[in-house]
């Protein structure tokens, strides 16, 4: 028995160190803190391409940041310590806070104190008539004014204010509803996007996307149904001498299929699709699929169709990778620069505008013997030399091709040939499923709203007592920033009083023609 008492005392000092609101602020902070790098460095739940960028372009950092997980915040055992923490000190801190106030507000006004003229604010007046008649008066202003009144026979106590402690508790409260409305999405959410060609479309089923972040309680095997299919997209661009190539348009003409049916729809980059089921469907990007046709030494077409170019700057040079693994005797691969408004000159080739008004492709060529199929997936985007060599041209030279649309090009050696036979526009659709985001966003305004009942209310208490033809106001404030406390009590005392004009008497030991004279106490 005596063993387990210090066991007691130290969990109940730890849960009160824990539900502090010092501890509260402390883990908020903290939280706020956890959320910068995650700001700062890729993450692999928002762009895992972002981040294969990043390790490659600084392998210094990539060896200290890949083990601390800064590629993950979001999802990292200290983040979510922070979060789970944050969580139960909030509620440790409202719970006692909400019971405490439930009790403030069944409680009536305290009782009237003896001294009334020893408050912070005071005033003393004279009266004809009967003591009630001036109570009578004194409440009924009161009233107007949304005090609870606590009277008795020789004077009125009253308080307002009890709004103020609400908002606060109503702004807490909604803290914690966030924090359950953010994990509602994390758990049960998820976002993926999918890089989709004009003409061509994509199911939501996890196999279609190019990248997928889902919660951790969510069953990817009963997504919602539906199917969007791109059938064109349309960019416009500034032409004129100022902001030229700036973005002025992108929008894509859809067909969306879901439980609702089959309807076209206009996608834009502020205008994001619904589906029956709740889903959204964002356009983030947009570029150029360059539509190419490889033949391999025997003659047959090896690959055929758009390949994606991943743009590179404001002026959509693209670069990308086409692949013919099937190609025979030799396997094919192909680096590439695609050029909508292509120019070459003395820096060499390069893009002058966003809009494909003359575009090119420039490209060198590798070949390799047949690979076994290991089924490990690669990146579409890259390209992998190991077993590969670069065609040589008939100068000795490494072979470079420059190709309109149209036209093609023949290897040497017989190794085969590629034509450019046009192009495409591609978009990136960002598909996401947030649950809890409504809960969220509710939850937010009414912290706004709480926040700003807490800051506007004045909690304040006024007394009056009359003994002997005589009204003594007094009152005081709850909160340092209040104002008005001694017009309040100057207005009080000419209402019991009966007084015409609030200024007819003295208040806070400014006698201004007093009936009685008041002296304000140290």
């Amino acid at each position: 028995m005596s063993a387990a008492k210090p066991v007691r005392e130290f969990l109940r000092w730890t849960w009160g160190q824990l539900t502090s609101m010092r501890t509260a602020l402390a883990l908020l902070f903290l939280l706020a803190l956890a959320t910068v790098p995650g700001s700062m460095i890729p993450q692999r739940s928002a762009s895992p391409i972002s981040v294969m960028d990043f390790k490659r372009d600084y392998p210094f950092w990539d060896t200290i940041l890949e083990p601390l997980g800064m590629y993950h915040v979001y999802t990292s055992p200290a983040f979510s310590a922070i979060y789970l923490l944050l969580f139960v000190s909030l509620i440790g801190c409202i719970l006692p806070r909400v019971a405490k106030y439930l009790r403030a507000v069944r409680k009536p006004p305290p009782a009237l104190p003896a001294r009334v003229e020893r408050l912070p604010e005071s005033a003393v007046g004279a009266f004809d008539g009967a003591s009630p008649a001036a109570l009578d008066r004194a409440e009924a202003w009161l009233r107007r004014r949304r005090y609870r009144v606590r009277r008795a026979d020789e004077g009125i106590s009253a308080e307002r204010g009890y709004l103020r402690e609400a908002g606060n508790l109503l702004f807490h409260i909604s803290l914690v509803v966030v924090l359950v409305g953010l994990a509602w999405t994390n758990l049960w959410g998820f976002r993926g996007s999918v890089v989709v060609v004009e003409g061509r479309g994509f199911a939501n089923a996890i196999t279609q996307y190019d990248d997928f972040t889902q919660g951790s309680l969510l069953d990817t095997d009963a997504l919602e149904a539906f199917s969007v299919k791109v059938e064109s997209f349309s960019a416009e661009f500034e032409t004129g001498a100022v902001q030229r190539g700036a973005a002025r348009r992108f929008d894509a003409d859809v067909v969306l299929t879901d439980a609702n049916g089959e309807r076209n729809q206009l996608l834009t980059v502020n205008g994001p699709l619904l589906t029956a089921g709740g889903s959204q469907v964002n356009l983030v990007g947009h570029g150029y699929a360059p539509n190419v046709t490889v033949r391999d030494g025997n003659g047959d077409v090896a690959f055929s169709g758009p390949v994606v170019f991943l743009p590179q700057d404001g002026n959509f040079a693209s670069v990308g990778v086409v692949k013919a693994p099937d190609a025979r005797p030799y396997r094919l691969a192909f680096e590439a620069f695609f050029y909508p408004t292509a120019v070459l000159d003395e820096t060499g080739p390069h893009s002058v505008f966003p809009d494909a008004l003359s575009p090119e492709i420039y490209l060198n060529a590798w070949y390799g013997e047949p690979k076994a199929e290991t089924g490990i997936p690669e990146s579409i985007y890259t390209l992998n030399t190991e077993g590969l060599q670069p065609v040589m041209g008939d100068d000795g030279e490494v072979f470079r091709a420059r190709m309109l649309p149209t036209a093609g090009m023949t290897l040497p050696d017989g190794l085969g040939s590629i034509s450019f036979d046009g192009w495409h526009r591609w978009v990136k659709l960002q598909v996401s499923q947030t649950p809890g985001n409504a809960l969220t966003l509710i939850s937010i305004i009414v912290g706004v709203l709480g926040l700003t009942v807490s800051l506007f209310v004045r909690p304040r208490r006024l007394f009056v007592r009359v003994r002997d033809g005589v009204a003594t106001v007094g009152g005081l404030d709850r909160t340092d920033a209040a104002g008005g406390l001694d017009v309040e009590v100057a207005d009080l005392l000419a209402a019991a009083t009966g007084a015409a004009d609030p200024g007819a008497v003295g208040h806070n030991g400014d006698a201004q023609d007093p009936v009685v004279d008041q002296e304000q106490p140290a």
